[in-house]
């Protein structure tokens, strides 16, 4: 198997073969919990733009905060205990944005450390595998962190779950989040680094009308 990390939205659009894109704090956190909660499927727009014209759960951020007018923000502790159905859409400042431009994938799927041995199980026949560090430049050690992890268990190699949960800690986008604070909860990394939380992938469909992405269990 070859494998390959690139970094942010230009490192999406260089990203050839099945492609994971991760996003641990906190885009792909939200969606397994969202999954969790109960969600069957979740859109994903790189703009507000297109996630108003798309009916359903409406999750996500600009700059972090709640966008007027969705149903969520970004936080998945505040999705625990919640009890939905149906579609959701989801529009992030990274995590979307990358998938919307991994144009060249032959498939993408979604990463975090939530989902991170399921996902390996489920490519591990594949032949090319790029993981895509979504929050690069202004964040992104996280990200890195969870392909560390991915590169291990694809490859079969011992897995630093210590290491990668304290570069996850001390990351940027971990020291924005404050107790208190409904759009960036203290609660939020524990989340993030519940490492293996959820049985399921997350794949994603490109179908008539948008990237939709569902959970796989493997």
């Amino acid at each position: 198997m070859q494998i390959r990390i690139l970094q942010g939205i230009e490192g999406a659009r260089k990203a050839t073969g099945t492609v994971v894109v991760i996003d641990v704090l906190r885009a792909f956190t939200t969606a397994a919990y969202a999954f969790a909660a109960g969600i069957a499927e979740i859109q994903l727009v790189s703009t507000v733009e297109e996630a108003f014209r798309v009916e359903g759960f409406r999750m996500g951020e600009v700059g972090g905060r709640l966008i007027p007018g969705f149903d969520h923000n970004n936080s998945p502790s505040q999705l625990i205990g919640r009890k939905l159905s149906g579609r959701a859409v989801q529009r992030t400042g990274s995590g979307t944005r990358c998938v919307v431009a991994a144009s060249g994938a032959v498939e993408v799927w979604l990463g975090s450390l939530v989902v991170a041995s399921a996902t390996a199980r489920a490519l591990a026949d594949r032949a090319e595998v790029t993981l895509v560090a979504s929050g690069y430049p202004e964040e992104g050690e996280e990200d890195l962190a969870c392909a560390e992890m991915l590169v291990a268990l694809l490859q079969g190699t011992p897995v630093h779950q210590e290491r990668i949960v304290a570069a996850v800690q001390n990351s940027r986008a971990a020291h924005k989040h404050r107790l208190g604070d409904t759009d960036s909860p203290l609660e939020d990394i524990a989340c993030a680094v519940s490492i293996d939380a959820f049985s399921f992938a997350m794949k994603v469909e490109n179908r008539t009308g948008g990237l939709i992405a569902k959970p796989v269990v493997r």
